[in-house]
């Protein structure tokens, strides 16, 4: 046996490589507050805070401003206004430059930044803040998108159309017609951890921002913008946020942006944390909706034609409106196919904050919309909405048909929807359960029972080409251990977590010879923000690129070094087999080091296939799609409009997933977050434009008690992704959250019970016990009269 041979070591396996469920890297210190989040940090001496001085008024002109009351204030070392913005006064991520930092010479919203209070401590600058005297000339205020007209109204950028086919012909020429609309609610994010940043000034234009953000790089260019200097003056670092679900992708960017401006004009660190009232204020939300539809169908229940419309409330400015509206229409099919259709989106301006990137990022928005179409179909042919979706569905994997275009002109080739819905079926007991709840329901004057299932097909890709990449870095220590660096940022969904295995799955080490570290744009630029579900896609490939040129470069070493052919080198558990003799890895990189090889390496991935053509409102949009479906059962009280979620069973497509614990977490946690959308967030302005929802108070986000009492939730065992993607696995941060919808669905199922089933209830969202109450009273009567 040669020395380097060890028993011990032949007998050792990879501990936490992919397709292994290991926890969380972070989530010991989550639950027992050791882990660092950046109000943890200590502050450097002389550390200034920052306070918002907030507009009162929803739409004006502001007359007179009058600071002199503020700049006395105990404490305050400066008060910041447009006009101490050393570069340009913008932090519009559209490009449109219609968002500025601070309010200049008009307020188009209740809540605007106006000012900033610099003081010595974060009270005191809060406190000063509320002393400002500014008179408004105010202006009419548009505060929602219910009356507008979304073909004549203010829109706020440039909308988007899909067409495939004479949708208005085959409408017009079908056996039935539905021509509706359906009100959709926003949502606020509610993350854990409020929008904070912390600027370190530097040497020359030089500074460091600590921020809370998805998106490291998009705030570095946009600081360095406010700054007037170029991107590589600013260095932006995150080690991990506490929540993000899209809205930190762009809101994180200006109080970074206010923190950099005081940093750099006082020679201190500065830091800016807002308090929950005014982070639901002044940051964007998920876009409300109105969705108009018409639908052309058969007797049988086949859709032969959809006309949709999807306007929705962007604020008072562009932000992600645009792209949100298109995966609106992107999403407007779900799992159907439509033999044609035509769809518009239509971005209103209102003066409201401006709307922002959520969780599924307009595309739950746009299966709400297809799922109204089932239900209005079902109840117009007298079937159950889930014989409806089936007949309905795109054509499967294989198939030789015509039924798999999408609106956008995508083929769908990796359809796996029809066997997750018939293992669901069966494994939910759908159809025994569906008889119960009629006997149940029959027999029932105050309780009824809803039931049902519905289906999840999320396309996977930003539809912005160049957000499709990703980079990181690699370093290999002398001693054997591995430093790891990408673009994506950890905000408690596992990301970290995902990309160590995948590295140290392909230096075949154990995870905890693998360090994590702080996302910066130092060590890795110009990368995408971590959104559209595609962050372990992006970042894992990249960062496989990475370790596996340095790998090469081992093999090639090891090859030369011990004079055996490149392929009898082959990386084992822990080791390395050179011929016949085994060493151990960080023996082996030691050698190397001594050989003068280079242990580090930058990896980069872009996303093949690709491709979108807006104008022409065509492409291959997703480089693939994730598949779910959802059986949810619920109770309703007919006297109150009160429920409760008895039971959801859950199938999920992962791919062959990366790590089952953390995926199983993601599409429970997307689960609650979207049955909260749709049931009990409720976001209301009064007619001054003042949000009323701001506290925990007044919105109302899912407790532990409002889980299904039964949550049953399965991964596929089968699947894997149809392209090549990291390990195959695919991504599952954003296609769960839609999942919610089934108890949307199932509420709707209880309410129409009411009237026998022969109405359909077209009830809103969110669907709060008030609503349902509504929907129960409006059936009753018209099904009197």
């Amino acid at each position: 046996m040669n020395k380097h041979t060890s028993p011990d070591l032949k007998a050792q396996k990879i501990a936490g490589a992919v397709h292994t469920d290991v926890r969380h890297d972070s989530a010991h210190k989550h639950v027992t507050g050791e882990a660092i989040y950046i109000d943890d940090m200590p502050e450097p001496a002389g550390t200034l805070h920052a306070g918002l001085g907030l507009a009162n008024v929803a739409h004006g002109t502001i007359r007179k401003i009058d600071l002199s009351a503020v700049r006395a204030a105990p404490g305050v070392v400066d008060v910041l206004t447009y006009a101490d913005v050393p570069g340009e006064n913008d932090i519009s991520p559209s490009g449109m430059h219609d968002d500025p930092v601070f309010a200049e010479g008009k307020v188009q919203f209740h809540g605007q930044p106006i000012f900033a209070v610099i003081a010595n401590t974060r009270e005191q600058a809060r406190r000063a803040a509320r002393l400002a005297k500014i008179e408004y000339e105010e202006l009419p205020a548009v505060i929602d998108i219910w009356g507008l007209d979304p073909e004549k109204d203010r829109q706020v950028t440039t909308p988007l159309t899909l067409k495939r086919g004479d949708a208005a012909g085959a409408i017009a020429a079908a056996p039935r017609r539905i021509k509706n609309r359906m009100k959709l609610g926003g949502q606020d994010h509610f993350y854990l951890e409020g929008q904070i940043s912390l600027a370190v000034p530097g040497e020359d234009d030089e500074v460091i921002v600590y921020c809370s953000t998805q998106g490291p790089s998009e705030t570095q260019h946009l600081v360095a913008h406010v700054l007037g200097v170029p991107s590589h003056a600013v260095t932006v670092e995150v080690r991990r946020m506490g929540g993000g679900f899209g809205g930190k992708e762009t809101q994180a960017n200006q109080c970074a942006a206010i923190a950099a401006i005081a940093a750099k004009k006082h020679r201190r660190a500065v830091k800016i944390r807002l308090d929950r009232d005014e982070d639901m204020t002044a940051t964007g939300k998920r876009h409300d909706f109105a969705i108009d539809y018409d639908i052309g169908f058969d007797d049988e229940g086949n859709i032969l034609a959809v006309d949709y419309m999807f306007a929705l409330n962007a604020g008072f400015s562009a932000d992600l409106s645009g792209p949100v509206g298109d995966r609106a229409l992107f999403h407007c099919d779900n799992a159907y196919f439509f033999p044609a259709v035509h769809a518009k989106s239509a971005p209103l301006y209102t003066n409201t904050v401006s709307n922002t990137a959520f969780r599924g990022f307009g595309g739950p928005q746009g299966m709400v919309g297809a799922e109204r179409v089932i239900e209005e179909v079902a109840f117009a042919v007298g079937k159950d909405p889930l014989e409806i979706r089936k007949l309905n569905f795109y054509d499967p994997m294989g198939a030789t048909g015509e039924r798999n275009v999408t609106p956008y002109h995508q083929k769908v080739e990796d359809n796996i929807i029809h066997r997750i819905v018939a293992e669901l079926e069966e494994s939910a007991d759908y159809a025994r359960r569906r008889r119960e709840i009629a006997a149940f329901n029959a027999n029932s004057r105050v309780i009824r029972r809803g039931l049902s299932l519905t289906p999840v097909k999320f396309g996977i890709s930003f539809t912005k080409t160049e957000s499709n990449q990703a980079g990181a870095l690699v370093h290999v220590y002398s001693d054997g251990s591995v430093h790891m660096n990408h673009g994506g940022t950890e905000m408690g969904q596992g990301l970290h977590l995902k990309v160590a295995q995948v590295v140290a799955e392909e230096f075949q080490i154990d995870l905890d010879r693998v360090k994590i570290t702080a996302t910066t744009t130092a060590k890795v630029p110009n990368t995408a923000p971590t959104a559209a579900s595609s962050g372990a896609d992006l970042n894992g490939m990249a960062a496989q690129n990475a370790a596996r040129q340095i790998k090469q470069r081992l093999t090639d070493f090891a090859a030369e070094w011990y004079q055996v052919p490149v392929d009898q080198v082959v990386f084992l558990p822990n080791r390395v087999r050179v011929g016949n003799q085994e060493i151990p890895f960080a023996d082996l990189v030691k050698q190397a080091y001594i050989a003068r090889i280079q242990l580090s390496a930058a990896g980069h991935y872009k996303t093949p296939v690709i491709h979108w053509d807006r104008a022409k409102g065509r492409g291959h949009a997703f480089y693939y799609y994730a598949y779910g479906a959802a059986c949810s059962e619920v109770s309703v009280d007919t006297l109150t409009g009160e429920y409760v979620v008895e039971r959801t069973d859950i199938l999920h497509d992962t791919g062959r997933s990366l790590n089952r614990a953390i995926d199983i977490g993601q599409v429970e946690g997307g689960f609650i977050q979207g049955v909260g959308w749709l049931t009990t967030e409720e976001l209301w302005w009064d007619g001054k434009g003042r949000l009323r929802t701001h506290a925990p108070s007044t919105y109302k986000i899912p407790l532990a008690s409002d889980r299904p009492k039964i949550f049953n939730v399965k991964l596929t065992d089968w699947s894997e992704a149809y392209q090549p993607t990291i390990h195959r696995s695919k991504a599952v941060g954003e296609p769960p959250l839609p999942l919610g919808i089934s108890v949307l669905q199932a509420l709707s199922d209880a309410v129409a019970s009411v009237a026998g089933h022969k109405i359909c209830p077209r009830l809103d969202a969110p669907a709060t016990p008030e609503r349902v109450l509504m929907a129960i009273e409006r059936l009753k009567a018209e099904a009197k009269g």
